[in-house]
């Protein structure tokens, strides 16, 4: 079978060595070359790199479409997405004999979008999975050929989930392939209200102990990679305070006078407790000064000379 593999990060990278042991892979196509790293050096993507050590071709069209011409050269019978970063038009789709495929990290129709893991964990989501379909021009729209699903811990980050489906993907793709092979191909139509998942801003990662303890824990975890979760300070200037590990209180942790911000607990070397809304209380586990290494919660306190009953100077 020859294949065409669309794919840019190094999520993505599994999933083009699969399918170059499984298939023929003709073409790899990725986005251009780009400024990386503090020195801002132009860097290829992690699929290129990848692609290059298993003597694969490359393309990396500035626009989807200008992959057009080429791609149409090799003529190939399935193409794979993973992580690509851009809508496929309808011409690129429809190039290979037997379709193109996109697999997505979330249970579609929920999650459509940028940044499934993330919003899926920010919003308290106890199920996510992977979904392998059939592309369509609209955004994550369409039918499914296969789906399967795990559950999800309340401490899990996106770090452990996306390692999770990542291996759960591979599973995915190389079942899907073997049905191709054989002939068994299904188009289930996508059931349900779907639900979007918004490329990641700064500000989305933005703590506020005015929300429940329970929100700012899953928004912790969900930004952990990037652009992680924090707290503004007061100060002569007002300052970021990353939030790295957080955990939930137990009940009978969570009082206090129902004032946001208040210091509640202090573990020594460890973490502080501090209210949240609606008399919930959240853990501070790790934090991160600007400038500075992760410390423990109650280390940073020292140094701004708080105590239990005392509020955090928050912004």
């Amino acid at each position: 079978m020859r294949t065409v593999f669309y794919g840019t990060p190094e999520l993505a990278v599994p999933f083009l060595e699969l399918l170059s042991r499984k298939t023929s892979v003709v073409a790899v196509v990725t986005q251009p070359d780009k400024p990386a790293g503090r020195s801002l050096a132009i860097a290829p993507s992690p699929v290129k790199t990848a692609a290059i050590r298993l003597g694969l071709s490359v393309l990396s069209p500035e626009k989807p479409a200008d992959a057009l011409a080429p791609l149409g050269v090799l003529k190939p019978d399935l193409a794979v997405a993973v992580a690509y970063g851009k809508i496929l038009p309808r011409e690129v789709l429809s190039l290979p004999t037997l379709g193109s495929w996109n697999i997505h990290f979330s249970l579609l129709p929920l999650y459509r979008g940028a940044a499934p893991v993330q919003w899926s964990l920010a919003q308290g989501a106890t199920q996510s999975g992977v979904t392998l379909f059939w592309m369509e021009p609209q955004l994550d729209a369409g039918p499914i050929f296969l789906q399967r699903e795990t559950a999800v811990s309340e401490d899990e980050d996106a770090v452990g989930l996306f390692a999770r489906l990542g291996r759960l993907g591979l599973g995915v793709l190389e079942e899907a392939l073997d049905e191709a092979a054989a002939g068994r191909v299904r188009r289930e139509p996508q059931r349900g209200e779907p639900t979007f998942a918004a490329r990641i801003r700064r500000e989305d990662a933005r703590l506020s102990l005015e929300r429940s303890a329970r929100e700012n824990h899953n928004r912790t975890r969900a930004m952990v990679v990037w652009p992680t979760a924090y707290l503004e300070l007061k100060g002569p200037a007002p300052r970021g305070l990353k939030v790295l590990k957080t955990r939930l209180a137990v009940d009978a942790q969570a009082s206090g006078e129902g004032v946001a911000g208040r210091i509640l607990r202090i573990e020594r070397g460890g973490g502080i407790l501090v209210q949240c809304q609606d008399r919930s209380a959240l853990w501070l586990l790790t934090v991160q000064p600007e400038g500075k290494k992760p410390v423990g919660a109650a280390d940073f306190l020292n140094g701004l000379r708080l105590g239990v009953g005392d509020l955090l100077p928050l912004a």
